[in-house]
C-alpha cells in the first residue's frame, strides 16, 4: 500500500511538472503613442526623465538600439504604423495604402488574421484599451474586451491613470471569474501625443507648464530640459509636408521654434512620460501580487518617435533616427537580463512575434519576421537593411534607407523644387548633424559643438562610391516593397499613376486624434 501511495504521488508530482510546463505565456503589449527613443535615459543617460519602471525593465529585460516603424503615406503617420503592428504588413501592403487592394497586394479581410483574431482563436483571452482615432477599427473591435477613449488630459480621469485603470478592472474581472486562459493585453496610452497636458505635480518637476496662449512665449524655468543637442531653430530646406498639424499648429507649440518654447514642450513630453511610467508601474504591481508576472511577457514601444525641435522639425513627418526609430524594450521567459541588442527590426515584426513567444502559428498574410531568436540570445540583428518612407505630403516624398553604420536620405517634393540628398555615418555622426549645427549661435543655445566630420557627406567626394551604393540599395528596397512611387535619379519603372490612399475614417490627413 505505501508502495501504491508513493507511485500515486509520484505520478501527480509528474502531472503537475507536465501542466506546468505546458503552461501558455501571457502577453502585455504596452504602445505609447509618440515618443522619441531618446527620451528615455535608457537610449540618453543625460535624459532629465524620470523613469524608473522602464528602467527597471530595462535591467530586467533586453533593450533594442534597432527598432523602426518603417513609414507613412499620410500625414497622421500612426495609422499605417498601427495596422502593420496589427497585420504584420509592409507599409505599402496595407488596406489603406494607395492602390493596395485594388491591385491585389493586400488580401481582403485582412483584420481576421490580426493579433486579437488570431489569438482569439488560439483559445486567449484578449484586451484592449487605447486611444481613438488613427488606427485600424476593424481590427480594433475584435479584441474580446475593448475600452478605447482618448485621454490626453492633466488629472487622472482625463489622462493616462484612465488607461491604467481600465486593464486593472480586467484583471480584477478575470480573478473574480476564475477566467485561466492565457491574456494578449493591448496596453495602449493616448499620450505623449500632443496635446501634452501633463498632471500640475509632474510638470513642476520638469519647470514646465500647459502653455495655451498662441501670442506668447512660455517662460523659462532652469528645470526644464535642455534643447536636444539637434536641435535647429528651422529646418535647413522645405522637408516636404511644411504645412501639416504637427509642425504648425500643435498647442503650446504651433510655428515656434525659439528656446524657451520647446525646452517647455520637451517639460510637458517629459511629465506625460513619466506620469505613463507611473500607471504601468500599477499594472505590474498588480500582475506580480497575481502571481502572473513572471510568465507575462512584456513589450513596451510607441508607434513613431518625435522630433520636438531636433532639426528644427516638430512633429513625426520625417525619417531622421529621432522619429523613424522608436523605443524598444521587451522582458519575459528565458531573455538575458540586461542584454542590448541592435534588433533591425521594425514594428511590424511583432505580429510574428508575439505568435512565436506564444508558440501558435503565424498567419500566412504575415510578411513580418519573429524577432524570438534576437530575444533567445541566438541573433543579434533579423535583417541587414531597412527602408523609410514619408510621403504624406508632396510627393514622391521623403525615403530613407539604413544599412550598417550609413544611412542615406533622399527628398524629392514640392513638385521637384525640392530634391536634397543626406548621407551619414551613424557611427561617427549618431545625431545627424548638418552644417546648421555648426553655427556658432546654434551651438550657443545648445552647448553642443559637433566635429568637423560629423556632417552631411552625401557631397563629400571621398563618399561618393558609398552614396552610389546606398542609392541603389534604396532602389532595390523601394522595387522589393512595391513602393509606387520613383524619385527624380531613379528609373520610372514604367509605374502606373499611384492610386490615392484608401480612406481610413477619420484622422486621416494627421488630425488631432
Amino acid at each position: 500500500m505505501k508502495l501504491f501511495l508513493a507511485l500515486l504521488a509520484l505520478l501527480c508530482t509528474l502531472g503537475a511538472h507536465s501542466i506546468a510546463a505546458e503552461k501558455r505565456p501571457n502577453i502585455l503589449f504596452i504602445l505609447l503613442d509618440d515618443q522619441s527613443p531618446f527620451d528615455l535615459k535608457v537610449y540618453d543617460a543625460k535624459s532629465p526623465l524620470k523613469t524608473p519602471v522602464i528602467d527597471r525593465l530595462a535591467a530586467g529585460g533586453m533593450v533594442f538600439d534597432g527598432a523602426y516603424h518603417m513609414g507613412s503615406f499620410s500625414g497622421a503617420v500612426c495609422m499605417p504604423s498601427r495596422h502593420m503592428i496589427m497585420s504584420g504588413r509592409t507599409v505599402w501592403h496595407l488596406p489603406t495604402a494607395p492602390g493596395a487592394l485594388a491591385q491585389g497586394k493586400c488580401p481582403p479581410d485582412l483584420e481576421q488574421q490580426t493579433i486579437p483574431a488570431v489569438f482569439n482563436r488560439a483559445g486567449y483571452a484578449t484586451m484592449r484599451t487605447c486611444k481613438m482615432g488613427n488606427s485600424y477599427e476593424a481590427a480594433n473591435k475584435l479584441f474580446q474586451v475593448r475600452r478605447d477613449a482618448t485621454k490626453r488630459g492633466g488629472d487622472d480621469e482625463s489622462g493616462s491613470a484612465w488607461h491604467a485603470e481600465q486593464v486593472l478592472d480586467y484583471l480584477k474581472e478575470r480573478e473574480a471569474s476564475k477566467d485561466a486562459r492565457p491574456f494578449f493585453i493591448f496596453f495602449g496610452f493616448s499620450h505623449p501625443h500632443d496635446i501634452r497636458d501633463g498632471k500640475p505635480e509632474l510638470l513642476a518637476k520638469y519647470g514646465a507648464i500647459n502653455h495655451a496662449a498662441p501670442a506668447t512665449i512660455p517662460p523659462r524655468h532652469p528645470l526644464q530640459p535642455k534643447l536636444p543637442p539637434n536641435y535647429l531653430m528651422a529646418h535647413p530646406f522645405r522637408h516636404g509636408h511644411d504645412d501639416v498639424r504637427d509642425e504648425v499648429a500643435v498647442s503650446g507649440v504651433w510655428k515656434n521654434r525659439d528656446e524657451a518654447t520647446i525646452r517647455n514642450e520637451l517639460g510637458r513630453e517629459f511629465a506625460c512620460s513619466e506620469n505613463i511610467d507611473i500607471q504601468m508601474g500599477r499594472v505590474l504591481d498588480r500582475l506580480k501580487a497575481m502571481g502572473e508576472l513572471d510568465n507575462t511577457w512584456i513589450f513596451y514601444t510607441a508607434d513613431h518617435g518625435m522630433a520636438i525641435g531636433r532639426h528644427g522639425l516638430q512633429g513625426k513627418q520625417n525619417l531622421y533616427q529621432h522619429t523613424w526609430r522608436v523605443p524598444f524594450i521587451v522582458k519575459g521567459p528565458g531573455v538575458k537580463p540586461g542584454k542590448r541588442v541592435e534588433g533591425n527590426i521594425y514594428l511590424l515584426d511583432l505580429l510574428a512575434t508575439f505568435c512565436d513567444v506564444a508558440g501558435i502559428p503565424a498567419p500566412a498574410t504575415n510578411e513580418g519576421i519573429s524577432f524570438k531568436p534576437v530575444l533567445e540570445g541566438n541573433k543579434n540583428v533579423v535583417r541587414d537593411t531597412l527602408y523609410g518612407v514619408y510621403n504624406g505630403g508632396t510627393k514622391p516624398g521623403m525615403r530613407c534607407v539604413k544599412q550598417g553604420n550609413w544611412k542615406l536620405i533622399q527628398y524629392d517634393v514640392h513638385n521637384g523644387e525640392v530634391r536634397e540628398t543626406q548621407l551619414f555615418n551613424l557611427k561617427e555622426n549618431p545625431d545627424e548633424f548638418v552644417a546648421e549645427h555648426h553655427d556658432p549661435k546654434v551651438v550657443a543655445l545648445t552647448g553642443v559643438k559637433p566635429a568637423k566630420h560629423q556632417i552631411n557627406l552625401a557631397g563629400d567626394p571621398r563618399h561618393a562610391g558609398k552614396l552610389k551604393e546606398m542609392q541603389a540599395l534604396l532602389l532595390a528596397e523601394m522595387r522589393r516593397l512595391d513602393d509606387p512611387w520613383r524619385l527624380w535619379n531613379q528609373p520610372n519603372d514604367n509605374l502606373p499613376p499611384p492610386a490615392p490612399p484608401q480612406k481610413p475614417g477619420k484622422g486621416k490627413t494627421g488630425k488631432k486624434k
